[in-house]
């Protein structure tokens, strides 16, 4: 174990990715620096006391305590509403997170879905494991219009990888004003919003869960849908209503349904949502990607680097 660290990574991975590997990364693209795993509560506890940079998924108020020199905590998730950021802030501690580096393999994810739908690869699939050698009909996304909810690094990778599809895209945004990468953007009012369901052919919600997002779609949205639309959900399972979305199923109301992340999570086995056909769930699986440490290291190396010559503005900062 190394005594006194410049940077310490806590001994949580993500997505079935050991820390070591992170740590490895950051060991590459900050020779200058001593890096080092902490893999055991103690060894949390006695890494932090003298380290600068600590990173991780989540840390408690207990082990925080013991960071008497810290200066910056790296996230390893986009997310950031399960951290003491007010205890950050008191401690004069600046907090960034992954933000970004998922957004390549999530929007990969989200043509995956939209393609999939469209072909009816999932009727091609259940044919096959029946050895029925019969045609079926499937569409074209060529023509369609797809409606983004989130024009932030996931939204945007999910435009652009839609670009070469001859598609219509429409943004929704919180400053419609700064414009995008879609050929139309919105903002939030319901009646703009309405005013472009009512278009979509398939509709992606790739937004953080906020209060203007939480039950943003429900059971109005889904009926303002076209019945042949297809919605994805790589957001935040809260953005839907549930019950809502089940209810539109049940009743025809709506095309296909993939969804990376539920209301609740984990689904419960006996939820109804596992009994659609026409329904797609994977669980909470988009963001993962081997290239999650290699992105992050790169991130946190700036902004180690920033740190040393005194930045007031790092990369994916939330705090101060």
């Amino acid at each position: 174990m190394i005594g006194n660290p410049d940077v310490v990574v806590l001994r949580q991975g993500t997505h079935g990715l050991p820390a070591e590997a992170y740590v490895e990364e950051l060991r590459e693209r900050l020779p200058d620096r001593t890096v080092a795993l902490a893999r055991t509560p103690a060894e949390e506890r006695e890494l932090i006391s003298n380290a600068t940079v600590a990173s991780s998924v989540e840390i408690d108020e207990d082990l925080l305590s013991e960071a008497e020199n810290l200066e910056l905590f790296a996230g390893i998730a986009a997310g950031y509403g399960h951290l003491p950021l007010d205890v950050f802030s008191d401690m004069g501690v600046a907090v960034t997170t992954a933000s970004g580096i998922h957004a390549p393999n999530i929007a990969e994810q989200v043509v995956g879905y939209i393609l999939a739908s469209t072909r009816r690869f999932k009727e091609g699939w259940r044919r096959e494991q029946r050895h029925e050698w019969r045609h079926y009909q499937a569409g074209e996304l060529r023509g369609s219009t797809v409606t983004v909810v989130g024009l932030g690094s996931i939204g945007t990778a999910v435009v652009d990888r839609l670009s070469g599809f001859e598609v219509d895209t429409i943004g929704v945004r919180y400053t419609p004003e700064k414009g995008g990468p879609t050929d139309e953007v919105i903002g939030y009012d319901e009646r703009d919003f309405h005013d472009a369901l009512a278009r979509t052919d398939h509709l992606v919600i790739a937004s953080p869960l906020t209060d203007t997002t939480r039950g943003l779609v429900g059971a109005a949205e889904l009926e303002t849908l076209p019945q042949h639309a297809t919605v994805t959900n790589v957001g935040r399972g809260q953005i839907i209503d549930t019950d809502a979305l089940v209810r539109a199923i049940q009743s025809n109301d709506i095309g296909d349904v993939s969804l990376d992340v539920t209301d609740p999570e984990p689904l419960p086995s006996d939820h109804p949502l596992w009994q659609f056909e026409n329904v797609t769930i994977t669980p909470h699986n988009a963001g993962h990607t081997p290239a999650h440490w290699s992105r992050l290291a790169d991130i946190v190396a700036r902004n180690v680097a920033a740190l040393e010559e005194g930045d007031d503005e790092l990369e994916n900062q939330v705090v101060p």
